[in-house]
């Protein structure tokens, strides 16, 4: 019983965080979200301080 359990919570929780693994990958590969990520990867190199226009 317990081995049986077992390898169904081992299993289970794989394809689990194989599918989170899968949608993460996918919001961050979307191309409908390439702009939001180019500009947070420029924002280390803005000169501007916050309030700054």
């Amino acid at each position: 019983m317990y081995e049986t359990l077992s390898h169904f919570a081992q299993t289970g929780g794989m394809l689990y965080f194989v599918a989170i693994f899968v949608a993460v990958l996918a919001y961050a590969l979307w191309p409908r979200n390439q702009k939001r990520f180019d500009e947070a990867a420029q924002l280390p190199l803005n000169d501007r301080e916050p309030g700054d226009e």
